[in-house]
Parts: C-alpha cells; structure tokens; sequence
C-alpha cells in the first residue's frame, strides 16, 4: 500500500510538472503572437489608408487616428482622435460611422474660414500634426464654404484637395513640397482628368492619387488608369500607403 501511494505522489507531482511547463510554454508563445501582431500593425510612417470616394484614413505614428471626409467604405473600426470635414455635402460629412474618443476634435471648413477668396484661413495643431486649410472651390462648392487640407506630420506633407476645381493657391502650394496629393478626378462635380493633370503639373507633389473618381461609385479603375502622369499613383479601396 505504502509503495502505491508513493508512486501515485509521484504522478501527481509529475503531472503538476507538466502542466506548469506547458502553461509557460503557451505564455511564452502568446506573449510572441503578441509582440508579432505589435510589430504587423506599428509602422515607422504615418499611414494613409483610402476608404474609396473621397474619404481617407490616416494612422499616426504616435497612435492616433484622423477620419478625412467620411462616407465610403466600411473601415471605420478604429476611434477617432480627429475628423477633418472639407465641405457639409452629404457624401463626406457621415460622421456616425466612426466611434469618437472622448477627447476626438471635429474640423470642419467653417472653422477654418476667415475669407476664402483672400486665402485667408485658421491653421490647427492637433494629435501631434500641423493643419492648414487651403481654398477649394468651383461652381458647385463656394470658396466660402469649402476647404482642402495641407497636413504636415513627421516632416512630410500630405495635400487633401476636397471638392474642387483649379484654385489660385495652387501656384503657392508649389512652394509646399507637398509628398503626397489627393485630387478629385470626377468631371461632374469637380474637376475632370485633363483639369487635374493640369493641377498635377502646378502643384507638383511626389506622388499624386485621384480619388473622388465617379458620381455614385467607391471607386472606378478605368477613370484612374486615365490619370497619367509623372507622379500619379493609384491607390484602390482599404490600401495603405506609408507616407515616406
């Protein structure tokens, strides 16, 4: 009887040996998993990440989250910290699809304008970024009531051209050195192709991306394919791109 019950003592303790080895082990590897998907989702860049029309996502390094002119798309998973709105058209102004933090600040162009027509326009610092509106306007957006943005984060900047057509501030956004343009491309509301190759050659980014492409559609491949120039770039829904 004595050795039976030592021996059972003995698979007992044996036993709690095991299972403490391999709840280590699983610790061990969770903790790996973790750091993996860390290191998946952190970037050395800010991230932009195009939600299709003419809504935008922007990833902070220092982990804040900007939503441009909500509306298309389904990504809205992440909290905002910052909603920039270019114009109240109902097509970029869906702000209910986005969870806010409770400290989230919302722009929108009538907090920016001072005089449209004089390019004259209230500047922010937010999250870590500079913001500085600029005009945006054509025969279906007032200059008085409508804004593109110039955001400036980690030394690079990155143009949001809203709903527009040619401004007289794209001759002074050459002087930007501006990494990354978004022009709308639409030609129904905006300006058509040929006008934002146009603008491409006045403003002279990096990289520049149509997006804003079709009354109606998330996105439309044909008309981006015709926007072709030295700097064009496209970008197709829920993409990212470092900005770099």
């Amino acid at each position: 009887m004595i050795g039976i019950k030592l021996s059972i003592e003995i698979l007992i303790i044996y036993l709690s040996m095991v299972f403490l080895v391999s709840c280590a082990n699983k610790t061990t590897v969770d903790k790996k998993d973790e750091k993996n998907n860390d290191e998946q989702n952190h970037s050395n860049y800010d991230v932009v990440e195009y939600l299709g029309h003419g809504s935008l996502k922007l990833y902070l390094t220092n982990g804040k989250v900007c939503y441009i002119d909500p509306y298309a798309g389904d990504d809205y998973k992440e909290n905002a910290d910052l909603i920039l709105i270019t114009h109240e058209h109902m097509d970029h102004t869906k702000i209910d699809l986005i969870t806010q933090n409770p400290d989230c600040q919302i722009i929108r162009s009538a907090d920016c304008i001072i005089d449209g027509e004089k390019m004259e326009y209230k500047t922010f610092d937010i999250c870590g970024i500079h913001i500085e509106p600029v005009q945006a306007y054509n025969s279906n957006h007032k200059v008085s009531e409508c804004v593109g943005y110039v955001i400036s984060s980690n030394g690079k900047k990155i143009y949001i051209a809203g709903d527009t057509s040619k401004t007289l501030q794209m001759e002074k956004l050459a002087n930007y050195a501006i990494d990354y343009a978004f022009l709308p491309i639409d030609g129904r509301y905006n300006m058509d192709i040929d006008e934002a190759i146009e603008c491409e050659k006045i403003i002279k980014a990096k990289h520049t991306i149509p997006y804003h492409m079709s009354p109606g559609e998330t996105f439309n491949e044909e008309r981006a394919k015709k926007f072709q120039t030295p700097t064009s770039l496209i970008v197709h829904v829920n993409e990212k791109i470092e900005i770099k």
